[in-house]
């Protein structure tokens, strides 16, 4: 029997002993008495109060207490003294126990009410997927649907329609919106070779791209399985609560027998009086608000994190995030775009890179790619070569337009001549960390191109963002001194540590772990062991599935901005968890002498009714404490031009 179908059984049949209550002082009985509340109480305790029952017994016999050992000896206590004072002639309490258990019900309900919510975003989040796609096999396009698709196949989205699976554009052009993945709200300009999500919804162009990632590995699947395991999961402190638990109730049934003894031995109370007394402490101290108080924060927060395009893998990752004092970036990838572009052209722009594009279009050097890339940006069309020749270490040669060129660095053009005024600049490029390639033609240098991998636009505000937070920040790279320590500048890094092997980097993080906690934030396959050795992994969701999987934390949109987002989501849930503890605590011990009967002298008495629903709103105060996650507000950003 579901817990809503238990709550509402005992809320039904504990309404007439409600009323009961309500009219006794106005000399207003209803029909049926003390064997209608008999009958009553026995259905709610057969079918409401069984649970509880079986849990206690469970735990009793592994030598554990657990909060349903609270609820269950209240009860029972409560309902087996009614039997017996029905039997003798004294008052009963059947209405205690029956009105006890549907508060504690209450509280249940509003618990699973929140975890059907959390669910609830992440079905809706799994729903989002393309139920079919448009897939060109041959000279047709048919449509299958989205789990017959298999990686490789090419398929098609016309405007308007969802694209199905993850992949990569291979012919058209066209914007859209990822806003349902990756929570960034205008539409993202696509053209070939760029990425798409599945489940994203496609704009006002038509594309044709090929599969690459279908199933369990598209994106969209692996978030819902990240979330799902993230709200599923417990926070270390969670073990806390368990121990506090195992010594808590004992200690609560040892205060309940010394409050009926005081008040029955010490204080000449009557049975019926001392034993209200004795149930109260009881019921009042309950634990629920103390189970509650870690995975409600949990499940809300790691859901905020989510639609903020922040996966938050476990628990263990909010307190990890707890205390970071360093973040430490891998530099290509991640304060980088990855991939070199040409950031300066010295000479006539057009004419030299229409020369070193004609060279550069039979060549493999990385290089050459940002070279046709410039040049396609601007329009240019390059002759095709004759004469073609690789000189290994220096650059290409050939024949373009009737006369010998060539591209390459300086050991090439040391056997041209090079004007004073371009080899004046070479100096000022490099010590801006970029490099330097050289077009000439006819035996002399006409121009100078300057390539470098450069700073994601977002970089800058992302390390100021975490230095407004107090931390200190760090790059580790492979790369040179000089190229480092340029990049680290042009976005406010604190320090640089280059020269850094693949192997080495996690020993690196090691070492700045002796001064603190450390993050590190990496997309690579090199940054997997880097990743793992740190207190807390944050991978870039555009970064290997190796790196992916060794980070704690993923961010979908690939936004270093976010990681202070990240830091500042996770410590603040965890916040909420210590607040959440802190308040489900302090609210049983003070409960405990309130309803022991400390201050009856001054009128205050809680009877047992009433610690159930101050029970249940303690429960309450907890979830509703989680649920403000859910306001928790993200520093608004400037869109920055890319």
């Amino acid at each position: 029997m579901s817990i809503r179908t238990r709550f509402w059984v005992a809320l039904v049949l504990s309404l007439p002993m409600l009323a009961q209550m309500v009219l006794m002082p106005l000399g207003v009985m209803l029909p049926g008495g003390d064997w209608l509340a008999l009958g009553l109480t026995t259905v709610i305790m057969a079918v409401t109060a069984v649970p509880f029952w079986r849990s206690a017994w469970a735990s009793f016999t592994k030598h554990h207490a657990n909060m349903d050992t609270l609820v269950a000896l209240g009860t029972a206590i409560t309902y087996f003294y009614s039997l017996y004072a029905m039997a003798t002639g004294r008052p009963v309490f059947f209405e205690t126990a029956a009105v006890v258990v549907t508060f504690i019900m209450l509280g249940q309900v509003f618990e699973e009410r929140m975890r059907d919510n959390a669910s609830s975003a992440v079905a809706k989040l799994a729903n989002l997927q393309a139920k079919d796609a448009a897939v060109v096999r041959g000279d047709d396009v048919v449509r299958v649907p989205v789990d017959q698709i298999v990686v490789g196949e090419r398929i098609r989205v016309r405007p308007g329609e969802k694209i199905a699976v993850d992949g990569v554009i291979v012919s058209g052009a066209t914007s859209i919106d990822e806003s349902m993945v990756t929570g960034e709200s205008l539409p993202v300009e696509k053209t070939t070779g760029d990425r798409v999500i599945g489940a994203t919804l496609n704009g006002t162009g038509t594309v044709d791209f090929t599969a690459d990632k279908v199933g369990e590995d598209t994106m969209l699947a692996q978030i819902v399985a990240m979330v799902k395991n993230a709200q599923n999961s417990r926070a270390p402190i969670q073990k806390l609560t368990d121990r506090v638990a195992d010594v808590f109730v004992p200690a609560v049934l040892i205060a309940a027998i010394a409050t009926f003894w005081l008040w029955f031995v010490l204080l000449g109370a009557g049975l019926a009086t001392s034993l209200i007394f004795a149930v109260s402490v009881v019921v009042i101290a309950c634990p629920c608000a103390l189970g509650l108080a870690t995975p409600t924060a949990l499940m809300v927060g790691t859901g905020r994190a989510a639609r903020a395009g922040i996966l938050i893998k476990n628990g263990e990752v909010l307190e990890a995030a707890n205390g970071i004092d360093t973040v430490v970036f891998d530099k290509t990838g991640t304060i980088t775009n990855g991939t070199p572009v040409v950031t300066d052209v010295i000479g006539d722009e057009a004419a030299v890179l229409r020369l070193a594009a004609a060279l550069e279009g039979a060549s493999e050097h990385p290089l050459a790619a940002a070279i046709l890339a410039k040049a396609k940006a601007l329009d240019l069309s390059a002759p095709a070569p004759r004469d073609f020749a690789a000189v290994a270490g220096k650059g290409v040669t050939g024949t373009v337009d009737g006369a010998p060129a060539f591209v390459g660095n300086a050991k090439l053009a040391a056997d041209y001549r090079v004007p004073a005024d371009l080899a004046a600049q070479v100096a000022a490029l490099q010590d801006a960390a970029k490099t330097v390639v050289y077009v000439g033609q006819a035996g002399a240098v006409t121009g100078l191109i300057a390539i470098q991998d450069v700073a994601k636009p977002t970089s800058q505000a992302a390390i100021q963002a975490l230095h407004d937070r107090g931390l200190k920040t760090v790059m580790l790279t492979g790369d040179n001194e000089r190229v480092a320590a340029a990049v680290a500048a042009s976005v406010g890094i604190d320090q640089v540590i280059a020269d850094v092997l693949p192997q080495d980097k996690a020993a690196a993080v090691q070492r700045l772990q002796e001064h603190g906690k450390v993050a590190f934030v990496g997309d690579g396959i090199n940054d997997a062991p880097a990743l793992t050795v740190a207190d807390l992994g944050i991978a870039m969701g555009s970064g290997t599935d190796i790196a992916i999987d060794a980070g704690g934390i993923v961010l979908v949109k690939n936004d270093l901005r976010d990681v202070a987002t990240a830091l500042a989501l996770s410590q603040k849930t965890f916040g909420r968890i210590k607040l959440n503890l802190f308040w489900a605590f302090i609210y049983n011990v003070l409960g405990i002498p309130v309803a022991a009967g400390v201050f009856s002298a001054l009128g205050v008495v809680l009877s047992p009714e009433l610690a159930g629903l101050a029970m249940a709103a303690s429960s309450l105060s907890v979830v509703t404490s989680s649920l403000l996650l859910n306001r928790t507000r993200l520093a608004k950003r400037r869109r920055v031009a890319a």
